[in-house]
């Protein structure tokens, strides 16, 4: 499958906007945030003639408002200078500003996330169709090792199993497990179907939306189209719950009749389709398009699950709204989507080292309004369904940028210790 990349995707920009600006800026970002662009998403989700300001083109393209101008200017500046080692520098430090590596992260192949779950990152070599622009991921694709990353495969995650009977739930993750070819995956799944206490199999995928050749019938690129949906259908029959948990941005994804078929056929094996994705500036920042999303998602067979906040990491300049606007956001999709009382999408949440942690909404308390947090899953069993809150700040965009709400009910913040008294149950 054609992959665009480096200076094949400043060409193939300059080519299709006629613009060499936005090629130029594409090739200074990519620098620091390097991209891919499949011949799927460039031929039939972009929208070339409304770029730099389509939606599509926003998401998947890089473009000079994913890194701050004093930052876009300092690449800029070395890449006319020529000093490759002053370079390397700078972007370096862009990267690590973006993507820190906090102490502490566990990024092992193999590790619990919440009680019960288990999250697998298969080692085997491939490429996730897009990485997002804020993905957490960012040393993978640009080549560089993710600190503390241990090495392992399916074994590593049966001897997990084995010793941790608890465990209900795993989760197949990192980049894109369905870029695998269909042998590796099934190395990954026939393991969990001879463990007995395993009832839920997902795989976070963006596969059907990008490249949903893969889905399709054989081609000179994937030889093992039929092989792969047999894999998935194996692990229905086997009385596991399967879901593909697909990340969605713009109703535009699903427009494509390739896609749409896709669709079918990972539907026809017996999983389930899951959704949800972050608002993001300029890309979906619309409560009417949301509604839409929904209800085109459902009329496939999907189903949608969250909306989530930006992560507070990589291009969030760029893409991060406040919670009050992603709120408001939430609210009126979920009242236009749903009149009647229709059941509604979860949201927003954030993805945060404490776990899953739901925005409510805001509440009138004593001291004026504030933000009502929920721990929907928590790696704490102890702080799992409970309720924290936050004074309301307009313009806070993430969790660390919240303060507590009067001198008892405090806000989970990180490096605090973490104890039940630390939020007010609800």
């Amino acid at each position: 499958m054609t992959v665009f990349a480096g200076h094949r995707l400043v060409r193939l920009i300059a080519d299709r906007t006629g613009q060499p600006a936005l090629a130029h800026d594409a090739d200074v970002v990519g620098r620091v945030l390097p991209f891919r662009v499949g011949a799927h998403a460039a031929d039939e989700l972009i929208d070339w003639s409304r770029a730099p300001d389509d939606p599509l083109y926003r998401l998947l393209v890089p473009h000079r408002d994913l890194l701050a101008p004093a930052d876009f200017a300092a690449v800029e500046q070395t890449l006319r200078d020529g000093d490759r080692d002053r370079l390397r520098l700078v972007v370096d430090g862009l990267r690590e500003r973006l993507d820190p590596h906090p102490a502490g992260r566990d990024t092992s192949v193999v590790r619990h996330t919440y009680p019960g779950t288990l999250l697998v990152l298969p080692e085997q070599p491939r490429t996730c169709p897009v990485p997002c622009p804020s993905c957490f991921r960012r040393p993978g694709h640009t080549g560089d090792p993710t600190p503390g990353r241990a090495r392992g495969g399916p074994e590593a995650m049966t001897a997990r199993l084995a010793r941790h009977p608890e465990i209900t739930d795993v989760v197949l993750d990192g980049e894109d497990p369905l870029a695998m070819r269909a042998a590796e995956l099934d190395a990954y799944l026939s393991p969990l179907l001879a463990a007995p206490q395993v009832r839920t199999v997902r795989i976070r995928t963006r596969a059907v939306i990008h490249t949903p050749e893969r889905f399709l019938s054989a081609t000179d690129d994937v030889a093992d189209a039929d092989d792969l949906l047999r894999v998935l259908t194996r692990v229905v029959a086997a009385g596991r719950r399967l879901s593909l948990l697909l990340h969605l941005s713009h109703p535009r994804e699903l427009d494509p009749a390739p896609t749409r078929r896709a669709v079918a056929r990972v539907l026809a094996t017996g999983a389930v389709i899951r959704t949800q994705g972050p608002v993001l500036r300029h890309v979906n920042d619309d409560a009417g398009l949301w509604a839409r999303m929904w209800r085109e998602q459902a009329a496939l067979g999907l189903v949608p699950y969250r909306m989530l906040v930006e992560r507070g990491s990589g291009a969030r300049r760029c893409f991060g709204l406040p919670l009050a606007e992603v709120l408001d956001v939430h609210a009126e999709a979920v009242r236009q989507r749903a009149p009647g009382g229709a059941p509604a999408v979860g949201g927003p949440v954030m993805s945060t080292e404490l776990g899953a942690l739901a925005v409510d909404g805001v509440v009138r308390l004593g001291q004026g309004p504030a933000f009502a947090l929920r721990m929907l899953r928590a790696r704490d069993p102890a702080l799992a369904g409970t309720v924290a809150y936050a004074r309301f700040d307009p313009v806070a965009r993430w969790w660390d940028e919240l303060t507590p709400y009067g001198p008892r009910d405090r806000i989970l913040i990180p490096g605090e210790p973490l104890t039940t008294g630390d939020v007010t149950g609800g």
